[in-house]
């Protein structure tokens, strides 16, 4: 029961503030969740747990009853750009992107 994300185009450290609300969590909580969060990441995250959802192969009526049992935030590639300034200077613009790995477990009586 996981799922993962790889080369998602934002920075690890603002994907982790919304990771870290739905950590712990059951499906139908987390969803709840992020539909009320006005973050970038949210959309993404969404679709990934409903894709976890979807690998661990059980109905709907079963599917309310698993939980989040850890969701990772790693670091991706860095793109590195650069900024012409004055002077024939470049400043280096670092564009992060992040990779995101779910795991789901069935919630114990």
């Amino acid at each position: 029961m996981k799922a993962s994300l790889s080369h998602y185009r934002q920075s690890p450290r603002k994907v982790r503030l919304v990771t870290d609300l739905v950590k712990g969590k059951s499906v139908r909580e987390a969803l709840a969740i992020l539909s009320v969060m006005p973050k970038r990441a949210v959309l993404p995250l969404e679709r990934l747990i409903r894709s976890a959802v979807a690998n661990s192969g059980v109905s709907k009526e079963e599917g309310d009853r698993l939980i989040i049992k850890s969701i990772t935030v790693n670091k991706g590639l860095v793109f590195k750009r650069f900024n012409p300034v004055s002077r024939g200077r470049a400043h280096p613009i670092k564009k992060r992107t992040s990779h995101v790995d779910i795991m789901l477990s069935k919630l114990s009586k």
